[in-house]
Parts: C-alpha cells; structure tokens; sequence
C-alpha cells in the first residue's frame, strides 16, 4: 500500500526531483501510473522541453518521453543535479532523433558517430542545377586522339607503384619506430599492419580509430592488453578528441609520417616516446 504524503514534493527544485525519484523507485513501476505528482511532474517536463523539441522538429511529448526514460535511472535518482542529467539526455536525444529522420535511419544507427557523420538524403531534383554540372563522375571527357594509350598506361603504372612504394616506407618506418620504443618486433609489425589494414578499408582515421577501438578479437589474436591497444592506436591515428585536431598528438604518427616528419622528429616528441615505452607489453605478446 502507498503512503499518501501530505505535502507534495517540490519537483521543480533538484531536492525535491530526487526525493519523488527515490519514492516512486521504492514504490515500484505501478507508481508512475497511478501517483497525481509523476503525472504532474511529466507535464513540467513537456512544457520544460518544448522550445528543445520544437528546434529539432518533434513533439514536445517526445522530449517528455526521453525525459520519463532517464527518470526512472539510478543516475537521475543519485545525481547532485537531477533537472540538469536529464535535460542534458533530452537534448541528446532530441538530437539523435532529428538525425535519425534526416538520415531515414533508427534512433540507435544515429547515435553513432561513424552514421551521423553523413549528410541527409536528398533528391536530384531538390538542387537548382543539373546534376551533370557539379557531380565529378559527370566530369570526363574524350581521349586525345593524337595521344599515345600507352603512355598513359606508363604513367598510371608509374603513379601506382610510387603510391605502394610510399605506403610500404611509411609503414616500415612506423613498425621501426614502435620497436625503438621496446615493443616486440613481431607485435609491432603486427599491430602497425593490423591499423594500417583497417585505415585502409576505413577511408578515414576516425573510423577506423573507433572500430579498432572495439576490436576485441584483434587484442586477443595479439594478446595485448586492452590499455596498451589503446595507447598505440591513438599514438598511430591520432587523439580522435577534436580539441587535439591541430596538435601533433591529434595527428598521430601515420599522418606526420606521411605529411614528411622524418623518424629522428618523432624521436624528439617526448611525450609520444614516453608513452609508448610505458605501455610497451611487458610479458605475453604477439608471437
């Protein structure tokens, strides 16, 4: 049986939220049906989130909706400051919500970063111009009759093979540098290789640092420890924080490699020495 109080929690204070969480938690999921004040409570919340609905284009029930799901966690109920955990959720999820329609995709696609990353939709016909005028593919035009087809052959091949000869140095002069840091030489070159596969199917450092990040079977297969991947991956690709973009750190060492910092330059980076010499596998290792 429910104890009925005789004054009603303040809810819109952050000790008077906390105090209806913890009691409508110990009374249990029927609570939120049948107690006047969490009706109360969802209806503030609709009317508190309404301009943040209405500028990503929802409901103002939906922002309400969001704000119901983070209630009944543990982390509003212990929080110093309940209204700001939740509104901070809502408005992630307000936003997960627009990119989800932009996108014509689920809410839960559209929280991760490498989905939300694309532009929205769009039809041909939306555009002023022709698509013939701005799309690349359009762009080609007819061979000169007067050139030679094997010249161009020539070159092609000659591109193709500088292009390998540059990926194959960079990554020797990468597996070179993580051995003189006292990483195992068949780890480093396993691992070096492992990120430089992945990169490649990636197209971009970011994504490719955020599925090597989860790869759970490439730590395994090199027996590396997790805090040790870690620490190689972000001194391989770079810092994904965007705060470190511009910063040697962000970079990571693929880049300045291929930018043209030369071996002895990254020898002088005392921070990236340091840290890749303690997280160098002290016992195990890729064999």
């Amino acid at each position: 049986m429910m104890t009925t109080l005789s004054e009603p929690e303040d809810f819109t204070t952050g000790e008077g939220l906390r105090a209806l969480l913890v009691r409508l938690h110990e009374a249990g999921p029927a609570a939120w049906r049948s107690d006047p004040v969490a009706a109360d409570v969802m209806e503030h919340a609709a009317a508190k989130y309404a301009p943040l609905a209405r500028k990503h284009g929802l409901d103002p029930w939906e922002a309400a909706s969001a704000a119901f799901d983070v209630m009944r966690t543990r982390s509003a109920r212990t929080a110093k400051d309940p209204w700001g955990v939740i509104t901070h959720a809502v408005r992630i999820t307000c936003i997960a919500e627009e990119r989800a329609q932009g996108l014509l995709c689920s809410v839960h696609q559209a929280r991760r970063p490498h989905v939300s990353a694309y532009h929205d939709p769009e039809r041909i016909s939306d555009r002023e111009n022709p698509l013939t005028d701005y799309h690349e593919a359009f762009h080609i035009t007819d061979p000169d009759p007067t050139e030679d087809p094997a010249e161009h052959d020539e070159d092609d091949q000659r591109r193709e093979y500088d292009t390998f000869t540059t990926a194959t140095s960079l990554i020797e002069d990468t597996i070179a540098f993580v051995t003189a840091m006292k990483w195992p030489p068949a780890l480093a070159r396993a691992a070096v290789e492992h990120v430089c596969q992945e990169l490649a199917r990636a197209g971009t450092r970011r994504t490719a640092y955020e599925a090597l990040r989860r790869d759970k079977h490439a730590q395994a297969l090199l027996d590396i420890e997790a805090d040790s991947w870690s620490i190689l991956l972000k001194a391989l690709l770079g810092h994904p924080h965007p705060a470190y973009a511009a910063t040697s750190t962000g970079r990571g060492i693929l880049h300045r490699l291929l930018i043209g910092e030369t071996l002895r330059a990254l020898l002088r980076d005392e921070d990236l020495v340091l840290t890749l010499s303690v997280a160098a596998p002290r016992r195990g290792g890729y064999r």
